[in-house]
């Protein structure tokens, strides 16, 4: 049977669960890490990116329909917020975007699955750069 990506927990399901996402953000943490096109994104992050492998994979698992796990280990998010600190345009968005990618190749995911993950992931990566450019613009 195939699974309905979107709908209930199917997403998380596709992923292989919590288990899954950790594989797939510490695969991508990892191109992150030695890509020479993602220095200025991975400059974004602490020196140890433990903390930012399990907060990201906790965060997939609430917003691919699994347990919410950030949420209830850090309270509710504000991915805009989160971001506010950095200047992140198209230049970083694209290069977040191939991280992701790359990432996905390495998972024993379903082809149909990378690619609707990696087109789902297109909007928060866009709402990023859109307030991002609008707070510069504020401020």
């Amino acid at each position: 049977m195939k699974l309905t990506y979107g709908k209930q927990d199917n997403s998380y399901q596709a992923a292989g669960e919590f288990e899954g996402l950790f594989k797939l953000v510490t695969d991508f943490y990892v191109v992150m890490e030695t890509e020479p096109f993602a220095k200025t994104i991975r400059d974004m992050h602490p020196l140890d990116l433990d903390e930012s492998i399990d907060k990201l994979a906790r965060f997939l698992s609430g917003w691919l329909g699994g347990p919410k796990f950030y949420q209830k280990k850090h309270g509710s998010i504000s991915i805009p917020g989160v971001h506010k600190p950095f200047v992140i345009d198209m230049p970083e968005h694209d290069a977040w975007l191939k991280c992701m990618q790359m990432a996905l190749v390495k998972q024993d995911y379903a082809e149909d699955f990378k690619e609707y993950l990696l087109e789902q992931l297109k909007f928060p990566a866009g709402k990023i750069v859109q307030i991002n450019r609008k707070n510069r613009i504020e401020s």
